[in-house]
């Protein structure tokens, strides 16, 4: 028996057009799961049904959801956007704009696909969370405290939801190896670089596989916990 088999079980990853997001996806297609994509921007090209969803707003994912045609028991929740500044130079709307997509999104998701999974006795929750969650990062106050608030919510969640046969995680990535990061000046990678005890640096399918287990019958017993894929940044 493969115990990270997927099949018949039905998924959703937000942000799973590019990056991190995008190889989750691939992930969990590639363990036999039916991956559903909530994609605000570009997700054209995709080997999945991609579903126009800004995850701040609840009739677009309740429609979302209501477009796939088997119960959700599955959700990883990946999207997120930075607006780095300063404290004091960062605006209400760079502020408030993080949280929302970061923190309240994945609120929002958790409360819409609850209901069918507390019905069916079954689901794996994944929130991806960061290290700067857990540590704090000059010129992300906002980033670090959505994601700090992920993590108390994924906690809260699994305490709620695990006598209904629920399982919720986080995955606390650092720095990762996407386009985005890889078109950052080289310096930004050599800090990262500088702080891992591995001496290099994760690729989105490392994060991809962390949360594939955790949504797999491997990790059953485990829920209410954070996962760490960062090659020793933060130890």
């Amino acid at each position: 028996m493969n115990d990270a088999g997927l099949h018949g079980r039905v998924a959703v990853v937000t942000g799973g057009g590019r990056g991190i997001g995008r190889a989750i996806a691939e992930c969990l297609s590639g363990a036999g799961a039916e991956v559903h994509v909530f994609e605000s921007g570009a997700g054209a090209g995709l080997p999945f049904p991609v579903h126009a969803v800004d995850v701040r707003r609840n009739g677009e994912i309740a429609a979302g959801l209501a477009a796939i045609a088997h119960p959700v028991t599955l959700l990883v929740n990946n999207a997120g956007i930075t607006r780095d500044r300063t404290l004091q130079k960062m605006s209400d709307a760079e502020w408030q704009e993080v949280l929302d997509v970061n923190l309240t999104g994945a609120f929002n998701m958790i409360r819409a696909v609850a209901p069918g999974m507390v019905g069916g006795g079954f689901g794996r929750i994944v929130n991806v969370t960061s290290i700067n969650g857990l540590r704090g990062k000059f010129g992300q106050a906002n980033y670090a405290a959505a994601k700090a608030g992920l993590i108390g919510l994924t906690k809260t969640a699994a305490r709620e939801l695990g006598p209904k046969g629920i399982t919720v995680n986080a995955v606390a990535p650092g720095m990762v190896l996407t386009d985005m990061t890889l078109a950052a000046p080289e310096a930004v990678r050599d800090r990262a670089l500088a702080e891992s005890l591995l001496q290099r640096l994760a690729e989105p399918v490392d994060v991809a596989r962390a949360v594939l287990f955790l949504l797999s019958d491997s990790a059953r017993m485990i829920t209410g916990t954070v996962l760490r894929v960062d090659a020793g940044q933060n130890t």
